[in-house]
């Protein structure tokens, strides 16, 4: 593999509160936004890693379900037609189940890493998506070769920022030769 490039970075505090001291003020909020979020956003998640069945027959029955469950996921922000089309596919193909499974197997994983990843990887990290904490990425990745933090842009940077992903993909792989 020659590198990976994403958009999140899903590193998280270990619980040693002694990790949260030497935390920048603004990694601080960004730990707090994670918080906030769990306590208030984070029901998709957490049902989709517990009980994806449950919620994959109800949206496998109704159009209009796929349609409130996914505009409520895909926010306010987005194009309507978008959004449509995105849940459109989910129905056409009933695919609710399988993409709500994926949350469940990477909960219950067995053969989870143990150690820093090493292969190079890259962040394009969007405003108004999930911000990811230097000082636990490095924990857990030891080549980060490109982290990059945008002031525009969301969870859907390839819709709403598609430019400035393609040049932080570009730039990324191009340091890699």
């Amino acid at each position: 593999m020659i590198g990976v490039h994403v958009t999140q970075i899903f590193s998280f505090p270990s619980g040693d509160p002694a990790e949260l001291d030497g935390l920048s003020e603004e990694d601080r909020k960004k730990v707090e936004f994670l918080r906030w979020w769990m306590d208030n956003g984070g029901a998709y998640d957490k049902l989709q890693s517990t009980a994806p069945q449950t919620l994959a027959h109800a949206l496998a029955d109704s159009p209009v379900g796929q349609l409130g469950w996914n505009a409520q996921l895909l926010g306010p922000n987005l194009d309507p037609d978008y959004v449509l089309t995105n849940t459109m596919i989910y129905w056409l193909t009933n695919t609710a189940a399988s993409s709500a499974r994926l949350y469940y197997e990477v909960l219950h994983a067995v053969d989870k890493p143990t150690e820093p990843t090493t292969v190079p990887l890259g962040l394009a990290n969007f405003a108004w998506d999930f911000q990811s904490i230097r000082p636990f990425a490095e924990r857990d990745h030891k080549n980060i070769v490109s982290w990059n933090v945008y002031d525009t842009g969301s969870h859907f940077g390839a819709h709403d920022a598609p430019d400035l992903l393609v040049d932080d993909i570009r730039g990324f792989f191009r340091r890699l030769h």
